[in-house]
C-alpha cells in the first residue's frame, strides 16, 4: 500500500555530498556517490570511529522498535527521515514481529524516496507507504500519514538524526509538538541526535568540516537538549544516553563503547 504518486522532486544532485548517502557508506551500502565517499573519508580521518555511531543508531532503532511492538503493542510507525534503506529498516524490524505492522517513510531527500518506493517492500497482512515531505512541514506529514496510519490508534513516531538538520531549537520544538499533538496516548517518541557530550572537541571539528561542504547543515546538541524534545512525555529508561547503551541486547557484554550519538524512546501519556 503506496500514498498517491508525490510531488515532482527536485533533481538528484550528486556533486554536492549528502548526509543519507554518506551515511549509507558508513554503514557499508551502495546507494552513495564519489563526493559522498570523499566526504564520509574527510570525515573518518577526523572521527575514525564515526561507522560506530551509524551502527550504533541503526541498532539503537531496531532495540526500539521491537520494544514498541513486543511491550507496548505498538502496530503503526511514522519514520520521518527515513534516510536511505539499509539493515533492519523499521519495516523490516516490526513486521517480522507484527506482520500486519504498517509503517509510513518519510524524507524530503529525492533519492531516499526512489530507492524507498523500488526496495522497501512490506507484508501483505501490513503496509508500507512513503511521502515526500520536510519535517518543518508537519501538517503535511500528518496528512499524508492519515492515508495509511489511524491517527486515533498508538503510533510509534521515529526521529532518527533528522532533528539534526534543523538548527532552531523553536522551530524543530513546533515540528515535535504538532506531530505528537495529533498522535493518539499510548504513543511513543524515538530520537537520536548527534552530540558532543563525550568527545566535543572532534565532535565540533566533524560538524565543522560537514557544515563546510555537506547539505543539510548540522547541528549539534547536547544530551539537556535533546532530553527537551520528550517534554510532556514519559522517559522510558534508561533516559537519554549513548544509543549503544540504551537497552543493549547483551547488558554487561565487554565492548559496548559510548558513541556520540543519544538516544531515547519517550511514552505520551
Amino acid at each position: 500500500m503506496a500514498d498517491p504518486p508525490p510531488d515532482p522532486a527536485p533533481r538528484i544532485d550528486t556533486t554536492v555530498p549528502h548526509n543519507a548517502r554518506i551515511w549509507n557508506y558508513w554503514l557499508g551500502g551502495t546507494d552513495h556517490h564519489p563526493v559522498d565517499r570523499e566526504m564520509g573519508e574527510r570525515i573518518r580521518a577526523l572521527f575514525p570511529e564515526i561507522a560506530d555511531n551509524a551502527r550504533a543508531d541503526r541498532d539503537f532503532l531496531a532495540r526500539a522498535v521491537r520494544h514498541l511492538v513486543t511491550a507496548c503493542g505498538v502496530r503503526q510507525f511514522l519514520d520521518v527521515g527515513a534516510g536511505l534503506p539499509t539493515r533492519d529498516n523499521t519495516h523490516e524490524v516490526a513486521q517480522r514481529l507484527a506482520p500486519d505492522a504498517r509503517v509510513v517513510y518519510v524524507d524530503n531527500d529525492a533519492s531516499v524516496l526512489a530507492h524507498a518506493r523500488a526496495l522497501l517492500t512490506g507484508t501483505a497482512e501490513g503496509a508500507t507507504a512513503y511521502l515526500h515531505a520536510d519535517l518543518r512541514d508537519p501538517d503535511r506529514i500528518l496528512a499524508g500519514a492519515a492515508r495509511t496510519l489511524d491517527l486515533d490508534r498508538p503510533v510509534g513516531l521515529m526521529l532518527l538524526g533528522v532533528t539534526a538538520f534543523v538548527d532552531d531549537d523553536a522551530e524543530v520544538h513546533r515540528a515535535v509538538d504538532t506531530l505528537l499533538g495529533a498522535l493518539a496516548p499510548g504513543s511513543h517518541l524515538v530520537v537520536s541526535h548527534p552530540t558532543d557530550a563525550l568527545d566535543p572537541v572532534r565532535a565540533r571539528e566533524v560538524r565543522d568540516a560537514w557544515n563546510a561542504r555537506g547539505t543539510p547543515k548540522l547541528t549539534l546538541r547536547g544530551p539537556d537538549r535533546i532530553a527537551a524534545l520528550f517534554r510532556g512525555n514519559r522517559l522510558l529508561d534508561p533516559g537519554v544516553v549513548s544509543c549503544s547503551l540504551w537497552r543493549p541486547d547483551h547488558p554487561g557484554a565487554t565492548g559496548v563503547r559510548p558513541v556520540d550519538e543519544y538516544g531515547g524512546v519517550g511514552r505520551l501519556p
